[in-house]
């Protein structure tokens, strides 16, 4: 998954199937339970004094954030295959560098946008510094980023394969 454009993202057909059934999920049973949960905690009085209301009030708000953000990237979604396995870094690819020319010193992540972020994996967004510099590049390629000081990064890209996750 990737960000070409503000407006556009480009998606696996699994990553925008788990997207929207995400927002489906949102939409539909986990709102009923949250207004379950207010419900409940309304009925316990004083709403001032309320923890438990304040707290599903809370989680409401930013379930709601979830569903509209969900809503915006899907509505602008375009669903396209995979990257090909063919050594060139892209977005939805498995990365493994070395820093400064020191195998020894390396980093894999999974190139993509940080909704297809998981726990398993670190991810970098194409458009940061280490995503961009490395984006296009094949294996065997050095790619450089710029570091938050200004001074410029060397790294040496020793694989890049489709994320299965």
């Amino acid at each position: 998954m990737t960000q070409t454009s503000e407006n556009v993202t480009w998606l696996t057909q699994e990553a925008y199937n788990q997207l929207k059934a995400e927002l489906e999920y949102l939409s539909g049973p986990a709102r009923t339970e949250i207004a379950t949960k207010i419900a409940a905690a309304r009925e316990e009085g004083d709403l001032r004094e309320n923890g438990g209301y304040h707290a599903a009030k809370e989680e409401q708000g930013k379930q709601e954030l979830r569903v509209r953000q969900l809503t915006q990237l899907l509505e602008h979604a375009k669903v396209g295959e995979a990257p090909a396995a063919d050594g060139v870094v892209a977005p939805g690819m498995v990365v493994t560098i070395a820093f400064d020319g020191d195998e020894d010193d390396t980093l894999t992540f999974l190139l993509a946008s940080r909704e297809y972020a998981s726990s398993d994996i670190e991810t970098y967004s194409p458009q940061s510094p280490l995503g961009s510099g490395v984006n296009g590049k094949k294996i065997g390629e050095d790619a450089e980023y710029e570091l938050p000081n200004g001074k410029l990064a060397s790294v040496k890209i020793l694989e890049a394969k489709p994320y299965q996750g």
